[in-house]
C-alpha cells in the first residue's frame, strides 16, 4: 500500500509482492545455497553475505546490501521493471538472488510458508530475537495486523505470562485470544496505557509497537514499567519524528528499534516452519482470504480498511 498510494517513492514499473515461497525452477552459475525442486519462502532482507555483519549472523545490520532498486529482472508491457523487496511475489514466476531464496520443509503449503518471509519472521522475531523476552516476563502488543499477531505468537513462544493485546477491532482482538493473548484491550473504548499497567501491576516489561503511529509509539512508551524495553516494529511515514520525555526512560526503559525481527533467514525460516509443522506456530488462523491475481483491487481495498490479519495471493505456474 505504502509503494501504491506514493508514501514511499518507488521507480515504476515494478513488480510488487514482498511475501511469497514456491518452487525453484533454475539456478544460474555458482549457485550453491538452493537448487533446482528446492521449496524455498523468499526473503525480503538484502544483504551481501560477505561483510562483518553477515559473516556475524547480523544480516539485518550489513551496510553492502544490494538495491532492489538497480535490478530490473523483468519486463512489463515491452519496458523493464524494477524488482521490489528483493521478492517480486505478485508473478507466477520471480527471479531473486541466492540470499533471498530459503529452503524450508516442502510439507508447509506455500500459501502458509510465504506469510513466514516477512509477517510472521518480523513480529516473532521482534519478540526472540530483538527484545528477547524471558520465560515469565509481562508484554504488551500495540496493533493486531499480521505482524503484530505474530509478536503475539512469540510471546507465547517466548514463555511471557501476559501478553496483552491491543486494537480497535474487535475481531482482531478475538484473533489474538486464539494465538495465545492472555488479555485484549479495545483502544477504541478504554485507555490502553492504564488498562496495561493494571494488568501488569504497573507496567509491562515489554512492549512492542507494530502499527507505525507516533501516538502509539508514545503509549506503548508510556506503557512500560520500570527495566522495560519498547520495540518499535512498525514503519511511521518516511522522515518522522518523535518528541518525548527524556525522564521516561529513567528506571532503565529503553526504546529499541528493530528490523525484519533481527532475522538470521537461513537459521530462523526452517525453524519457523518447524513450529508450524509441530503445532507450535499457528499460520492457517492469520490467513483472512486468499484471492486470485486478477483481484489485486479488491485485496488493496481490504487491506486499506483494515480487514485482513494477512490476505494471500494463489498463483498459478505459468507454463
Amino acid at each position: 500500500l505504502s509503494v501504491v498510494d506514493g508514501s514511499i517513492p518507488y521507480p515504476i514499473p515494478v513488480v510488487l509482492g514482498h511475501e511469497g515461497a514456491g518452487i525453484v525452477e533454475a539456478v544460474g552459475p555458482g549457485v550453491t545455497a538452493v537448487k533446482e525442486g528446492d521449496a524455498v519462502v523468499l526473503s525480503t532482507l538484502a544483504h551481501c553475505g560477505r561483510c562483518a555483519a553477515c559473516e556475524t549472523g547480523r544480516a539485518t545490520e550489513c551496510r553492502n546490501a544490494p538495491n532492489p532498486k538497480d535490478t530490473q529482472p523483468f519486463m512489463v508491457n515491452g519496458r523493464p521493471a524494477y524488482q521490489f523487496a528483493n521478492a517480486s511475489a505478485f508473478a507466477e514466476r520471480t527471479v531473486v538472488r541466492e540470499q533471498s531464496a530459503i529452503p524450508v520443509d516442502p510439507r508447509v503449503p506455500f500459501d502458509r510458508a510465504a506469510l513466514i518471509g516477512c509477517g510472521i519472521m518480523t513480529g516473532v522475531g521482534a519478540v526472540v530475537n530483538r527484545a528477547k523476552v524471558e520465560t515469565g516476563a509481562t508484554m504488551a502488543v500495540f496493533g493486531l495486523g499480521g505482524i503484530g499477531l505474530s509478536c503475539v505468537q512469540g510471546g507465547v513462544l517466548a514463555g511471557a505470562s501476559r501478553i496483552v493485546a491491543v486494537d480497535v477491532v474487535s475481531e482482531k482482538l478475538t484473533l489474538a485470544r486464539r494465538l495465545g493473548a492472555t488479555h485484549t484491550v479495545d483502544a477504541s473504548r478504554d485507555d490502553p496505557v492504564a488498562a496495561i499497567k493494571d494488568l501488569t501491576g504497573g507496567g509491562a516489561d515489554y512492549t512492542f509497537e507494530a502499527v507505525g503511529s507516533l501516538a502509539v509509539i508514545k503509549q506503548a512508551l508510556e506503557a512500560l514499567g520500570p527495566g522495560g524495553a519498547l520495540t518499535i516494529v512498525g514503519v511511521p511515514k518516511l522522515g518522522s519524528s518523535l518528541e518525548f520525555v527524556v525522564h521516561a526512560l529513567y528506571q532503565n526503559k529503553a526504546i529499541l528499534g528493530c528490523r525484519y525481527g533481527t532475522a538470521r533467514p537461513r537459521r530462523d525460516f526452517p525453524l519457523l516452519a518447524d513450529l508450524y509443522l509441530g503445532g507450535r506456530l499457528k499460520i492457517d488462523e492469520l490467513i483472512t482470504q486468499r484471492y486470485a491475481l486478477e483481484e489485486l483491487p479488491r485485496a488493496l481495498e481490504d487491506l486499506k480498511e483494515g480487514r485482513l490479519a494477512r490476505g494471500v495471493f494463489l498463483l498459478e505456474r505459468a507454463v
